[in-house]
């Protein structure tokens, strides 16, 4: 990405690539993000029925990665690529799972998803997906969608812990 982009207002005049890939970056900052100032306790807590969580929504975060930027591109199955069968169990957090840890994988994945996708344009397809072929201008749109929906969960759920803490 051009080193002068810093803001939504910098990429109104560039490229629809660039523009793609500053918010998919916008949205991973994100996510990582709402784990920032957060104990261990505050990152596992779940205040919701499923398993969700703010340390299970990065781990997610770094699985959809992993699915749209490996398996998608390279067709490798998901047990090669180290990744759970199902979403579902993408979030769920073992006990050496921790911040830290979390973090470091979810920006690896964010990293070799930049890589895997350089070289191609917005009109090439990739056929790794159950879905079949398709072009990686979907697969933008479609982690756009899914990581807006997640920092979304996220804002909540911080919003959440961190009001229980000022009010302890």
């Amino acid at each position: 990405m051009p080193s002068h982009i810093h803001s939504m207002d910098d990429v109104i005049n560039e490229p629809e690539r660039v523009q793609f890939e500053f918010f998919l970056d916008e949205h991973r900052a994100a996510l990582d993000e709402c784990l920032d100032g957060l104990t261990e306790e505050q990152a596992r807590r779940r205040l919701v029925p499923s398993r969700t969580t703010l340390l299970g929504l990065v781990k997610h975060a770094t699985f959809v990665e992993k699915v749209w930027f490996d398996e998608a591109f390279t067709g490798r199955p998901r047990s090669e690529i180290g990744i759970p069968a199902t979403p579902d169990e993408s979030f769920i957090l073992d006990d050496s799972d921790t911040v830290a840890s979390i973090r470091a994988a979810h920006l690896g994945a964010c990293a070799a998803s930049r890589a895997a996708a350089a070289p191609l344009g917005l009109d090439d397809v990739v056929t790794g997906n159950r879905r079949g072929p398709l072009p990686l201008r979907w697969v933008y749109l479609h982690m756009l969608r899914e990581l807006a929906q997640h920092c979304g969960h996220a804002d909540i759920l911080r919003e959440q812990i961190l009001a229980a803490e000022s009010a302890a």
